[in-house]
């Protein structure tokens, strides 16, 4: 068996183990529902009204994907700026600073007064969430060219353009992808986080009409379809940073198991 396939293996039988303790925990303490439903009962929740549910997963994947895209674009824009900018880099960062450090739960009511209750806010909240990392690992990435390396270019004729085209944005591809893997996890907060306030439809919202319900074991499959969701996604970007940035990804060392 190789290193690859034991380290895999052992990571999913401690994960296995986690719910195992926990499902055992509850039974041997008597642990109530409305405190901690087991596993096994919020599996049996989640199978037993998939079909209720499913519509409700579909409205946040989607509403976090847009928020997510748009997000994405906001985030590579203006970190492009930034990162080959100083003006631009003094006059906009401590402003990205300001709007990250206020609590979106804040912002999301002047999301519903501007736009109304139902998908919008979720968006916008989605992208405020997801942007600022994005800024930050572009800025960052963009800031790794050496300046030796960019005289040497502009000796040879290259505008700063060409640079940024060619040589600044191949380099962030790393710290762009780690971003992500940070962003789409922040954007799913964001939706539900609007849709616990501002939305009849989405996953938060079936967590807060359950909640309010006592229906604690429905509460806990949004969680876990939640935690699904984002686990999913962070798969799918590793799997898409292995191809496109895998020159920059450190290696398994067998040695060091």
């Amino acid at each position: 068996m190789s290193y690859e396939i034991r380290r895999r293996l052992s990571a999913g039988l401690l994960i296995l183990g986690f719910f195992v303790a926990w499902e055992v925990l509850c039974i041997l303490l008597n642990v109530s529902d409305l405190v901690l439903p087991r596993p096994s009962q919020v599996v049996e929740t989640l199978v037993a009204r998939f079909p209720v549910l499913w519509p409700h997963i579909l409205q946040t994947v989607y509403t976090t994907m847009l928020g997510f895209a748009l997000g994405v674009v906001v985030g590579v824009s203006i970190g492009a700026v930034i990162g080959v900018s100083r003006t631009a880099y003094d006059t906009a960062y401590p402003l990205l600073i300001g709007f990250s450090s206020i609590p979106k739960v804040a912002v999301v009511p002047i999301f519903v007064l501007w736009f109304g209750a139902g998908t919008v806010p979720a968006v916008l909240t989605a992208l405020a969430m997801c942007f600022f990392p994005i800024v930050v690992n572009i800025a960052t990435g963009l800031a790794t060219t050496e300046p030796e390396l960019e005289d040497v270019l502009k000796a040879l004729g290259a505008s700063k353009l060409d640079i940024l085209w060619n040589v600044g944005l191949p380099r962030t591809m790393p710290f762009f992808f780690a971003s992500l893997k940070i962003a789409v996890t922040f954007a799913f907060v964001g939706t539900v986080l609007a849709e616990t306030v501002a939305s009849n439809r989405g996953i938060g919202n079936v967590m807060m009409s359950a909640s309010s319900n006592f229906d604690v074991p429905l509460v806990f499959a949004g969680l876990f379809i939640l935690s699904a969701l984002g686990v999913a996604l962070y798969v799918v970007f590793s799997l898409i940073e292995g191809r496109v940035a895998g020159w920059a990804t450190r290696r398994a060392d067998p040695s060091a198991a």
